[in-house]
C-alpha cells in the first residue's frame, strides 16, 4: 500500500493548527465588541492558535452574550468579561465605529478593559485602538491605526502620537496595528518575540501567509489628485500630466501658467498645499506605481517613463515615499506564477 506524502503533511497541518493548548499555555483572550469584523476577529485565533499549543486563544465579549458583527451574522463568545482578569494577551480587534461611539464608546467596553491586570500585553488591530485611546492607555504613545482613519483618529486624540505610515508598532507591553492583514502581521510578529523566528516562519507556511512583509502601510494609502479646474494653476497641472517624462522646471510650469516664478509656486501652493517640485515628484511616483502594478516594464524603463532620472531615483523616491523599492513594491501588488504553487509544496519548504 502507496502512502502519499501529501496525507502526512494534511495531518501534521491539522495538528498545528488545531492544537491543544499545552500546560501553562500563554492565554490570550480576543475581546469582541458590538460590530466586530469577523475575519480580523479570527486573526489571533488562526495564528497565535497554529504555534503547537503554545497558547491558549479566548474570546470574550463584554456581557457574555451574543456579539453583532459588521456583516449579515451573529458570533458568540466563548466567555464573558471575567476572563479578561486572566489574560496574559488581550486582542481588541475592529470594530465599526459610529462618530459618536469614537469619542465615547460603550461603557461595557471600557469596563471589560478596566478588568485587565497591570503588566497584560495589549494588542489592537486597526480601529481597535480608538477603545485603547478612549480608556487612555495610548496618551503620549506612538501609535498607528488604518491610514483612512488617521484623520479622525488625530482630532478625537490630540494626545496620542498617531504613525499611519506603518504596519504595527511595538512599545513591548503595547502594540497597535494598521487594518485587516496588519493583524496577520503582529500576530506573526508576536510569535517571533516570544518564540523566534522559526516557529513564526512555520506558521506563515501554514497560513499560506508572508512570514514578514516589506514596507508599511505606506504603500497602500490612496493620494488622489487634487482637482485641476479651469482656472488658477490647474491647466498647468493637466498640462504637466502629460509630460511626466520630461525634466519639467518651475519656469516651465510658470511659463506655461504665463506667470511670474514666485506667483506660480505661490498660487500652486494655496491650490494644492504642495510645492510644484514635490506635486511633480507625487505624480511621478503615482505613475510609476501604476506601470508597476500593470507591466512588465523594467524598472529603468519605468523611471524614464515617469521623468526620474534614473532607476536609482525612483527606488529613492519610492523607498522615502511607501518604504519599500520598486521591486518589492511590484512583488506586492502584481501577481505571479510563483503564487500558483500548491499547498503540499508550501509545506514542504520548511525553515
Amino acid at each position: 500500500m502507496r502512502i502519499d506524502p501529501a496525507d502526512d503533511r494534511a495531518e501534521e497541518l491539522d495538528r498545528w493548527m488545531h492544537p491543544v493548548p499545552r500546560p501553562g499555555a500563554h492565554r490570550v483572550v480576543v475581546l469582541a465588541l458590538d460590530g466586530v469584523y469577523p475575519f480580523e476577529l479570527g486573526i489571533p485565533h488562526r495564528v497565535l492558535g497554529s504555534a503547537g499549543g503554545r497558547y491558549e486563544v479566548l474570546t470574550a465579549s463584554v456581557d457574555g452574550k451574543p456579539v453583532r458583527t459588521d456583516a449579515d451574522l451573529t458570533v458568540i463568545p466563548g466567555h464573558g468579561p471575567e476572563v479578561l482578569a486572566e489574560a496574559d494577551t488581550v486582542v481588541i480587534p475592529p470594530y465599526a465605529i459610529p462618530l459618536a461611539l469614537a469619542t465615547a464608546p460603550d461603557p461595557r467596553a471600557l469596563a471589560a478593559l478596566s478588568r485587565v491586570r497591570p503588566g497584560t500585553r495589549l494588542v489592537s488591530i486597526c480601529t481597535g485602538a480608538f477603545l485603547l485611546a478612549a480608556a487612555g492607555l495610548l496618551d503620549g504613545r506612538r501609535v498607528t491605526t488604518h491610514w483612512a482613519l488617521a484623520g479622525r483618529f488625530r482630532e478625537m486624540f490630540p494626545r496620542v502620537e498617531l504613525d499611519a505610515d506603518v504596519l504595527f508598532v511595538d512599545h513591548g507591553d503595547l502594540l497597535t496595528s494598521a487594518g485587516a492583514a496588519s493583524g496577520v502581521d503582529v500576530c506573526l510578529h508576536l510569535l517571533r518575540k516570544d518564540h523566534g523566528s522559526e516557529l513564526a516562519n512555520h506558521v506563515a507556511r501554514c497560513c499560506v501567509v508572508p512570514p514578514y512583509r516589506d514596507g508599511g502601510q505606506a504603500q497602500y494609502i490612496e493620494r488622489p489628485l487634487p482637482a485641476a479646474g479651469e482656472t488658477g494653476t490647474g491647466p498647468t497641472r493637466d498640462w504637466a500630466l502629460r509630460r511626466l517624462e520630461l525634466p519639467l522646471s518651475l519656469d516651465d510650469l510658470a511659463t506655461h501658467a504665463a506667470m511670474s516664478t514666485r506667483t506660480f509656486a505661490r498660487r500652486f501652493g494655496e491650490e494644492t498645499g504642495l510645492s510644484p517640485g514635490r506635486w511633480l515628484t507625487q505624480q511621478r511616483l503615482r505613475r510609476a506605481r501604476q506601470l508597476l502594478e500593470s507591466t512588465d516594464l523594467p524598472v529603468e524603463r519605468v523611471a524614464h517613463e515617469v521623468g526620474f532620472a534614473t532607476a536609482t531615483s525612483l527606488r529613492r523616491h519610492l523607498a522615502a515615499e511607501a518604504g519599500v523599492v520598486p521591486s518589492a513594491y511590484r512583488r506586492t501588488f502584481r501577481s505571479s506564477g510563483a503564487g500558483r504553487v500548491g499547498l503540499a509544496q508550501r509545506l514542504g519548504r520548511e525553515a
